[in-house]
């Protein structure tokens, strides 16, 4: 297979991983390509655990899969290899579910997370003090939000992984249908923020 051919379908993998940890800000300029190996790396990841779905314009896709990109899968397309690779990614995490979910809560409970501490908060709770000493976060009200934020979060990662869907629960392959439709409808990419590149 082209080196090329190879990093669309890997690429379209880790957008796919990269639904179920709910990232998002997944415009052209975030996702990138090495020349040499054709591997495909992502930047600028603080948009997660659906975060997306706040912004001023919300972010309706699941992952990035436009035209530009499904043209460069070749004659099949969405179908046969790219299918079958979201499908077998998706049931590895399925069954690594817990493992994911154990590293995934790490991160969502992580204080510095933005639920957790906006940089405004953090930087009036720095004037507030006058020693070197950090407050404590448990016993604050933004606290108590964050913490509530983060449990959200994980049990969205955990529904995505059960195969949760606008309220029904999926199979691998109908979740991965499901999604793949969701990425592709003209009506949720029209809305998405022009700088997103919907047209790419």
């Amino acid at each position: 297979m082209d080196r090329w051919a190879s990093a669309g379908y890997l690429k379209t993998a880790m957008e796919f991983v990269g639904f179920i940890v709910g990232l998002g800000d997944r415009h052209s300029m975030n996702i990138l390509i090495d020349q040499t190996t054709a591997e495909v790396v992502h930047i600028d990841l603080g948009v997660a655990f659906e975060q997306g779905l706040m912004l001023k314009t919300p972010e309706r896709v699941p992952f990035r899969l436009t035209r530009d990109i499904i043209d460069g899968m070749g004659v099949t397309g969405v179908e046969g290899v790219f299918r079958r690779c979201c499908e077998k990614t998706l049931s590895v995490m399925r069954s690594n579910k817990e493992a994911l979910l154990t590293i995934i809560e790490v991160f969502i409970y992580d204080p510095l997370y933005k639920w957790a501490l906006s940089p405004l908060k953090a930087l009036q709770l720095q004037k507030e003090t006058d020693d070197d000493t950090v407050p404590n976060l448990e016993d604050s009200e933004d606290a108590y939000e964050g913490n509530k934020d983060a449990a959200r979060a994980l049990m969205r990662v955990k529904q995505k992984l059960e195969g949760y869907e606008e309220g029904e629960m999926k199979s691998v392959h109908g979740q991965v249908q499901q999604l793949i439709q969701d990425a592709i409808d003209p009506e949720r990419l029209c809305h998405m923020f022009p700088g997103w590149g919907a047209w790419l």
